[in-house]
């Protein structure tokens, strides 16, 4: 009676209740409303159900703001950056564990495994923090006590490919694993196909690579080992670097292995930067030169700036150089710096988000450095020591995430 005028009702109005159009619900016997249609409803957010968690390949077709629960642990996810193929699930309850894309470049913590400090090898797993640097603690061990190793990352562990021993074998071929999330001993992974030291490490989201390599005195290999991150089973030969090589000090962009310089089995310094691909078996083709004949620089890789890092090294003196090269183009490295202090072999490498790391050491005079060196990939500078590692080592190689 809006406008004081009594409207006419239809009584058998009343009597025309269901589900259909223009009809009135009922409420059933069970005082619920009776399915139908909510199709025209706006304004509702959905809640996917599964019984696992999402994962960086679901993507979601509401795109950001959907909302996932894993009916089986109760844990409730919201899709954070809808990117085919690398979304970001964060987790929104009590629980932890966002799903986000994996990254090469290492965010939080930094590790250097095993080395050499006369007249002792190393076991020791050191910690630091990543970006700003600062004094490694002691991690936990290695399987064995060893020197002139390879380190490789996935997302949750570090893996040791583990070099030259002071027992026999002395060249090994074992691959060790430890955990990034707690303090303990390593465990013995897989083996690789051939027994080295001295190899260069390259690695994806899901294997780890190793190039060459030292297999006897002075005798080199050039053989690419491919080992999974999710399996024991013995690495596969995924052809063959360039030449026979060792001491080269690795870099991988997101579709390539690269190992610059080096020495051969006849103990001739190498220039020459060889790549491989990821992707199938298919030997390795020349990017360039590194600049100068060296071996036993250390790595790091910079993927999201698309270059790939050598410093230190050793070949007619101790090297203090820092070397920049594009992934994209073959040329030859430009200068990019110095590392600080005196030149220095043996180094172990990390690929940081905005920096690169290197590690330990041996100087001119041959005394083991416990130096950890921290360099921009922005800026042409000389590096800066941002802490000590907690023993004296070189040839301890480095992993992270």
């Amino acid at each position: 009676m809006s406008d004081g005028t009594l409207q006419t009702l239809d009584v058998s109005m009343l009597d025309d209740v269901g589900t259909g159009a223009n009809q009135l619900i009922q409420l059933d016997s069970n005082a619920k409303i009776p399915a139908c249609s909510g199709a025209a409803i706006t304004g509702l957010s959905s809640v996917t159900k599964n019984a696992s968690d999402p994962a960086i390949a679901t993507n979601p077709s509401g795109g950001v703001g959907t909302v996932w629960q894993n009916t089986t642990s109760g844990e409730m996810y919201v899709c954070t950056d809808a990117t085919a193929g690398a979304n970001v699930w964060t987790n929104v309850g009590t629980g932890s564990g966002d799903v986000v894309p994996w990254s090469f470049q290492a965010g939080t913590y930094g590790y250097n495994m095993g080395g050499y400090m006369s007249p002792s090898y190393r076991n020791t797993i050191d910690k630091w923090s990543l970006p700003n640097g600062g004094n490694a603690t002691d991690h936990g061990d290695l399987t064995l006590t060893s020197t002139s190793n390879s380190g490789h990352s996935s997302s949750t562990h570090g893996y040791c490919s583990i070099g030259y021993t002071s027992s026999s074998p002395t060249y090994n071929n074992r691959v060790d694993k430890f955990a990034f999330a707690s303090n303990t001993t390593a465990t013995d992974h897989c083996d690789l196909s051939v027994a080295r030291s001295m190899a260069c490490a390259h690695w994806t989201q899901t294997h780890g690579y190793n190039s060459g390599g030292r297999i006897s005195d002075p005798s080199a290999t050039n053989v690419i080992d491919k080992f999974a991150f999710d399996s024991t089973s013995t690495a596969t030969d995924w052809g063959d670097i360039g030449s026979n090589r060792y001491a080269g000090g690795g870099q991988s962009s997101s579709t390539y292995g690269f190992h610059p310089s080096g020495q051969d089995g006849s103990d001739n310094y190498i220039q020459t930067i060889y790549k491989f691909p990821f992707a199938s078996n298919a030997g390795s083709s020349s990017h360039g030169d590194i600049g100068f004949n060296k071996h036993g620089g250390g790595g790091a890789s910079d993927q999201s700036g698309g270059n790939g890092y050598q410093f230190g090294g050793s070949g007619g003196g101790h090297i203090v150089d820092i070397k920049k090269f594009a992934f994209a183009s073959n040329t030859t490295a430009s200068d990019h710096g110095d590392l600080s202090g005196a030149g220095r072999t043996g180094i172990g490498g990390i690929s940081g988000t905005s920096h690169g790391f290197a590690s330990g050491g041996s100087d001119g005079s041959g005394n083991r450095v416990n130096i950890l060196d921290k360099f921009a990939y922005a800026s042409n500078t000389t590096a800066t020591d941002v802490g000590d590692m907690s023993v004296l080592r070189g040839g301890g190689d480095c992993c992270g995430y």
